[in-house]
């Protein structure tokens, strides 16, 4: 068995990790740390999320840093705020008080003075969002001119967010570093294309296949019609009573309505997305983390970098435009060698969207029906009776009021009292489910998604055939591939500036400079309102119907 001594982790580093409880390193680890602990070497490494990678290149850096010299000398660079709090963290808990290295966070949201005056201090090892970061080298508030070790950490959730100008800013401003370590799930062309140009013929390790799902992860899905994906969350909600997981949702109007629902219905549940602010953000994070919330409903966007330990499940309310982004949402579950499900809702229509998803994780989902009324119910009753015989007696104060239940329950049956327990249990299940219909779409099954109503699907263009003719309005918009955007990541940009559903769209033409956008008639001018004159990255945002406004280029 290899262990972390092994490795030529020194001394200090090994007694704070045993510490921990770390025993034996996980496959990324050991084939990594000897690499790095070179320091000379520019390392790829590609594995999914939850494998142990912050200890990976946590452990060298800690190992490789001048302790007597107080300036940033190896910068980690990553997605969001809470990732860079998380990998911050993890590197005071390695190092232990006993190893002098100064560890400094800077991330947006929170008070750039601050952080300024932090590094003003002296530190060793910065970990940085890019967008501070690059504010505060504009504010020459940071020196980066002797950082000689540069991680990009998530780099294709980075990439997947349009930070590559940035990072790209950031590399040209550390020129004396001596090797670059790049973490990924998985392995886009632009990442390709930062390592071919910042990286000097790097040590690559894949652990695992390339863009594969984490074996830890049993892909499920619940084919269900459109008009019922309400319905059919409810029912694997109320199926798994012990569940403690993320539901992922394309907008951020969508994230507010379920939750919505679901807290007038009595579930513990909050919504992360963009409208939060960084308090407000902060905040559910704390309740979902200390499990006061059973549920975290999220975009994609507002998820970024997520890391909790312990979810059980990933529920994908709609399955993402971008499949890639499937990778992401699945790695929030079977974290640290634990198992974990990651279940999608699909339509009928949307299945060809899930064969493509399993040739990426290379992985079969499993098809599960959606479980019956009577079903959930004995599933709850169950859950119930094992948290009681579970339940810790061991107080003595209890004992003294045994001789009054006795006296109270004299002349009460034994099946009685536990018919009257499961009754205030579970009246609340069996009401709501005692005519609950069948969810399931059955094969050969053409039905409609109300009764009565004419089926409406759409071709490839997002005109409609099999029901009314779709009146589209196109609209003209100066945001287009330059600006960082891809198209599942444009779509999920005007569709949260706008609050409106994906379904109002029809076909989106992007090229580099600007783009065009079919939306359905009724919906046009609430677009024009929510884009046009507002900023993005520091220009302002032009929207205007096509005909009347935008050339084509």
């Amino acid at each position: 068995m290899i262990t972390f001594q092994d490795l030529g982790i020194e001394e200090g580093l090994l007694h704070s990790i045993e510490a921990l409880g770390f025993t034996q390193p996980t496959p990324i680890q050991e084939k990594a740390i000897p690499v790095l602990l070179q320091g000379t070497r520019d390392f790829v490494g590609l594995a999914q999320t939850g494998t142990g990678k912050t200890a990976a290149f946590g452990l060298p850096l800690l190992q490789l840093i001048d302790k007597a010299q107080k300036h940033p000398q190896a910068l980690i660079i990553c997605p969001t705020r809470e990732l860079c709090l998380q990998i911050s963290n993890d590197l005071e808990k390695f190092k232990s008080k006993k190893i002098p290295v100064q560890v400094t966070a800077v991330y947006g949201g929170t008070s750039i003075s601050m952080q300024i005056r932090d590094l003003k201090k002296g530190t060793h090892i910065i970990v940085a969002t890019p967008g501070r970061l690059i504010d505060l080298i504009e504010r020459k508030a940071v020196n980066l001119e002797q950082i000689h070790y540069v991680v990009l950490d998530e780099a294709d959730e980075m990439l997947n967010m349009g930070f590559k100008e940035d990072i790209e800013f950031i590399l040209k401003n550390t020129p004396a570093r001596e090797s670059t370590w790049l973490f990924s799930a998985t392995m886009p062309p632009e990442i390709r294309q930062v390592s071919k140009r910042y990286m000097e013929n790097p040590f690559e390790i894949t652990i695992g296949k390339v863009n594969a799902g984490n074996a830890n992860i049993d892909h499920q899905y619940y084919l269900t019609q459109h008009s019922n994906r309400y319905e059919t969350l409810k029912r694997i909600i109320d199926f798994n009573p012990g569940i403690y997981g993320i539901i992922f949702t394309r907008t951020k109007a969508d994230a507010q309505e379920i939750t919505e629902s679901l807290i007038r219905e009595g579930y513990d549940i909050e919504a992360l997305h963009g409208d939060l602010t960084q308090a407000q953000r902060d905040k559910v994070m704390a309740r979902f983390r200390e499990k006061s919330l059973q549920l975290l409903i999220a975009t994609d966007v507002a998820a970024r970098g997520i890391d909790v330990q312990g979810i059980t499940h990933v529920i994908h309310y709609e399955l993402p435009d971008d499949i890639e982004v499937y990778t992401h949402r699945s790695g929030r579950t079977g974290r640290a060698g634990r198992s974990g499900i990651s279940a999608a809702l699909v339509t009928p229509r949307e299945q060809y969207r899930l064969r493509q998803i399993e040739k990426l994780v290379k992985n079969t989902f499993h098809k599960l029906d959606i479980p019956a009324g009577k079903d959930v119910c004995r599933k709850q009753f169950f859950h119930f009776i094992d948290k009681m015989l579970q339940a810790d007696i061991s107080n003595g104060e209890y004992e003294t009021y045994v001789p009054l239940l006795r006296e109270k329950f004299a002349d009460v049956e034994k099946e009685e009292i536990l018919q009257r327990v499961a009754a205030l249990e579970f009246d609340r299940f069996l009401k709501y489910y005692e005519n609950a219909v069948d969810l399931n779409v059955r094969e050969g099954s053409r039905k409609t998604e109300k009764s009565g109503e004419r089926t409406q699907s759409r071709d490839t263009k997002g005109r409609s055939f099999g029901g009314e003719k779709i009146n589209y309005q196109r609209l003209f918009v100066n945001l287009g591939t330059k600006d960082g955007f891809y198209k599942a990541s444009f779509l999920q940009f005007i569709l949260d500036m706008s609050d409106l559903r994906k379904d109002v769209l029809g076909r989106i033409d992007m090229k580099e400079l600007n783009s065009w956008v079919e939306v359905e008639h009724a919906a046009a001018k609430k677009m024009i309102k929510a884009l046009d004159g507002k900023n993005f990255r520091g220009r302002k945002i032009r929207m205007n119907d096509a005909e009347a406004g935008g050339k084509r280029k």
